[in-house]
């Protein structure tokens, strides 16, 4: 039944979404190539729990920023910087991007800084995340064709 392997995959996309540096891609191709798995559920529990992982950030965003000025603090003001005038310019919608590299945690934690309500935040990153993953699919399934 892989529940086991689908909860690893869970798991490992959500912690990808944070501040881990960890790549849910490569779980993910390495479950499509296997070819054992059912596309659907794989891209469900991919894009669940990857969303699931941005909402830690979100939330970290919203409720952590008095403490920016410390050593341990998971975004550099840099970072933060640059996320939030990214987002203040292209708005909500910028959350379609989350998925990038580099630019997407700080994206997450800028729309909790600035108070985004949470179920658009949900909506819009579930949305972007799960097209990067059906991205992902079909270029594993080209390659392996």
């Amino acid at each position: 039944m892989h529940v086991a392997e689908y909860a690893s995959l869970f798991v490992y996309s959500f912690l990808s979404a944070t501040i881990l540096p960890l790549s849910a891609e490569t779980i993910l191709s390495a479950m499509i190539a296997a070819e054992s798995y059912k596309l659907w559920v794989l891209l469900s529990v991919a894009s669940i729990g990857n969303t699931l992982g941005a909402v830690v950030n979100w939330h970290l965003g919203k409720s952590c920023l008095r403490f920016q000025n410390r050593k341990w603090f998971p975004v550099s003001i840099n970072s933060l910087s640059r996320a939030t005038c990214w987002f203040s310019r292209y708005g909500q919608f910028s959350l379609l991007f989350a998925w990038l590299p580099v630019i997407g945690d700080p994206l997450t934690f800028a729309a909790g800084v600035l108070h985004l309500p949470l179920i658009n935040f949900v909506l819009i990153v579930l949305v972007g995340k799960t097209l990067r993953f059906i991205s992902v699919a079909e270029l594993v399934k080209y390659i392996l064709a």
